[in-house]
C-alpha cells in the first residue's frame, strides 16, 4: 500500500473512531452502549414525550412600567425645574391590543410654564409625543417607533429569561421559540422534553421573580385601612402600602414603605439555597460591588429600622437591620429545599420584563415518542436494506462499495448531531431516511460515469479516474443548491423544519466525504494489489 492511500485509511479509521466514540463513549458492556447512546443522541418532544406549552407575554405590563419609570423621572425634572402641576398619571391598557395606547396625563401646569415643559419633554424624554389637552392639560403618548422597539424587546427579554430559568433546570432540549404570524406576534412556544408534570415548570416561569429592598416607614399593620388611619388618611410624600401575605406561623400584614427600592434584582451577582437556623430552607443572595456599596450605606444609617425583602410585590420579610450589611442578604420562609432552590434560580434568571398567561398546554406520552422511533427506524431499514439489495444487484461487487459509503455516511450523522448536541426529532429521522436516498444518487453517478468510459474504451483505472472528476462537479452543485434550500428552511422555518434542515445539511456533507473520498480509496485500494486490471464488477 503506498503513503498516498495509506493515508487515506488513517483518515478514514479516524473518522470511524471519533464517531463511534461521539455516539457510544467509550463502553464497558453492552448496557454501556444503549446508555450511552441514548445519553449522546438527544430526542425531541415528539420522540421522546413531554410538555407542551404556549405561553403569551402580557406586552402592556411592559408598557405601563415605562410610562411609571418615565413619571417618576418627569416628576423629578419639573420639581427641579420648579414647573408645579397638580398630578402626573397615566391610563391603564387592559389588553395586548390598547398596550400602544399608554398615555401619560399632566393637569394643571400653569400656562406661563408651558414653554418650559415643551423643552423639558424634548430634551430628556424623546420617547414621548407631547400635545395639549387645554391650557393648563397636556398628555404624553408614546411614538410608534418606540412601541415597536418595546413590544421586541419585552418579547426578546422574555424568551432569554425563560430560556435561562428551564437551562437552569437542566432540561437542555427544551425549546423556547416565537409563534409565527401577526395575531399571534406575542406567543411564545414552550417545548419540554421528558417533562410529564408541567406544574413546577408553569410555577418557575410564571413567577415574575422582580426582587426588590425598600425601607419600611411604619407597620406592621393588620389591614390597609389601619394603616391609612396611622396616617389620617393621607399617604406620607414617596411612599407606599404593600402587603405580607398569611403565612403558616403569621397572619397577613401590610407596611406602609418607600416608593423607591434601596436594591433591585439587577444588583444581584448570585442567589443559592441554603440551610439556616434550626435547619430552615432559604434562598441566600449576594449583590454586585455598586449595590453593595449602596446597601452598606443604607443599612449602616437605618440600624434598628425594618428592611421589606419584596417579590413581585408581596413581602416576603421585614426583618430588623441589625448592624452594616454590605453585599449579601436571606429571603426565609422557604417551604422546602425545592422552593428555595426554585427562588434562587429566577433570581440568577432575572425577572421577566412583562407577565406571561398559559393559552395551552399537552402533555405527549412517552408510548407515542416510542412508536415515532420504532416506525422511523423500521422506515429507514427498510429503505436501507431495499437500496443495497438494488446497488448489489445492479453494480454487482461495485455495489459493496456504494453500501460500505452509505454505512459510514449514516454513522457521521449520528455521530455529528451528538457531538453538536441537536436534537433528533421526527422530521430529522425523515431527513435521515432522504438522506439514503441522496447518499446513493451520489455513487450512481459516479459508478454511471465509470461504465460509460469503460464502454468507451478506456481502461479500468483511467475509467475510474475519469468518473470521479467527471462527477465531482455534478455531486457538489446539487449538494450546494440543497444546502441553499436547507439554509432557507433554517431560517423562516420553526424548531421541526429547522431540525430537518439541519441534520440535511450535515448529512450533505458527510455525503461529499464519503461517496468521493471513501468510495474513491476503496477502488483504489481494490486496484492497487493487481499488476494488470482487466475488468471490473460494476
Amino acid at each position: 500500500m503506498d503513503k498516498n492511500l495509506r493515508f487515506k485509511a488513517i483518515v478514514i479509521a479516524a473518522t470511524i473512531l471519533v464517531s463511534f466514540y461521539g455516539v457510544f463513549g467509550i463502553p464497558k458492556s453492552k448496557d454501556d452502549l444503549v446508555k450511552n447512546f441514548q445519553k449522546n443522541i438527544k430526542l425531541g418532544l415528539d420522540l421522546r414525550g413531554g410538555s407542551h406549552l404556549v405561553l403569551q407575554v402580557q406586552v402592556q405590563d411592559a408598557f405601563k412600567a415605562e410610562a411609571d419609570s418615565d413619571i417618576e423621572r418627569l416628576k423629578e425634572v419639573l420639581n427641579k425645574q420648579n414647573i408645579n402641576f397638580a398630578s402626573i398619571d397615566r391610563n391603564e391598557p387592559a389588553t395586548l391590543a390598547e398596550a400602544d395606547t399608554i398615555q401619560i396625563n399632566i393637569k394643571g401646569v400653569a400656562v406661563d410654564k408651558a414653554a418650559a415643559l415643551r423643552s423639558a419633554i424634548s430634551d430628556g424624554f424623546d420617547a414621548w409625543v407631547l400635545s395639549s389637552v387645554s391650557s393648563a392639560d397636556y398628555k404624553l403618548t408614546i411614538k410608534p417607533t418606540k412601541a415597536l422597539e418595546l413590544r421586541r424587546d419585552t418579547l426578546s427579554r422574555s424568551m432569554s429569561t425563560i430560556e435561562s430559568r428551564i437551562n437552569g433546570l437542566g432540561l437542555a432540549e427544551s425549546t423556547v421559540q416565537q409563534r409565527g404570524g401577526n395575531t399571534n406576534e406575542s406567543e411564545l412556544l414552550v417545548q419540554l422534553p421528558g417533562v410529564d408534570d408541567p406544574a413546577r415548570i408553569k410555577q418557575i416561569l410564571g413567577t415574575a421573580a422582580l426582587l426588590e429592598l425598600y425601607e419600611v416607614k411604619e407597620g406592621p399593620f393588620a389591614n390597609r385601612e389601619q394603616a391609612m388611619l396611622n396616617f389620617g388618611g393621607v399617604l406620607p410624600l414617596n411612599s407606599k402600602i404593600l402587603r405580607s401575605p398569611a403565612k403558616a406561623e403569621q397572619a397577613e400584614a401590610v407596611y406602609v414603605v418607600g416608593r423607591t427600592p434601596v436594591i433591585t434584582g439587577r444588583d444581584l451577582r448570585n442567589a443559592r439555597p441554603q440551610q439556616g437556623e434550626f435547619g430552615k430552607w432559604e434562598t441566600s443572595f449576594t449583590l454586585n460591588q455598586d449595590a453593595a456599596r449602596r446597601f452598606g450605606r443604607f443599612t449602616e444609617t437605618h440600624i434598628g429600622k425594618r428592611l421589606a425583602i419584596v417579590l413581585d410585590s408581596n413581602i416576603r420579610s421585614a426583618p430588623t437591620i441589625q448592624n452594616r450589611i454590605e453585599d449579601s442578604g436571606r429571603i426565609t420562609g422557604a417551604a422546602d429545599q425545592q422552593d428555595a432552590s426554585d427562588l434562587a434560580l429566577v433570581l440568577r434568571a432575572g425577572s421577566l420584563p412583562a407577565s406571561v398567561t398559559y393559552l395551552e398546554e399537552r402533555t405527549v406520552g412517552p408510548s407515542l415518542g416510542a412508536d415515532s422511533i420504532r416506525q422511523g427506524l423500521i422506515a429507514g431499514l427498510v429503505g436501507l436494506v431495499v437500496v443495497i439489495f438494488i446497488m448489489l444487484a445492479y453494480y454487482h461487487k461495485s455495489g459493496i462499495n456504494a453500501t460500505v459509503a452509505l454505512v459510514l455516511n449514516a454513522i457521521i450523522l449520528i455521530a455529528a448531531l451528538a457531538y453538536a448536541e441537536a436534537v433528533l426529532t421526527l422530521p430529522g429521522i425523515a431527513g435521515i431516511i432522504l438522506l439514503i436516498g441522496m447518499a446513493v444518487d451520489s455513487n450512481v453517478l459516479i459508478f454511471e460515469r465509470i461504465r460509460e468510459e469503460i464502454a468507451n474504451g478506456k481502461g479500468v483505472i483511467a475509467a475510474i479516474d475519469a468518473g470521479f472528476s467527471k462527477a465531482f462537479l455534478t455531486i457538489i452543485d446539487t449538494h450546494v443548491t440543497t444546502v441553499v434550500s436547507c439554509a432557507f428552511l433554517f431560517i423562516f422555518g420553526t424548531g421541526p423544519v429547522r431540525g430537518f434542515a439541519v441534520t440535511l445539511v450535515i448529512g450533505l456533507i458527510a455525503n461529499v466525504f464519503t461517496s468521493v473520498f471513501v468510495s474513491r480509496f476503496i477502488f483504489d485500494w481494490e486496484m492497487s494489489g493487481k499488476k494488470q486490471v482487466a475488468s471490473l464488477s460494476i
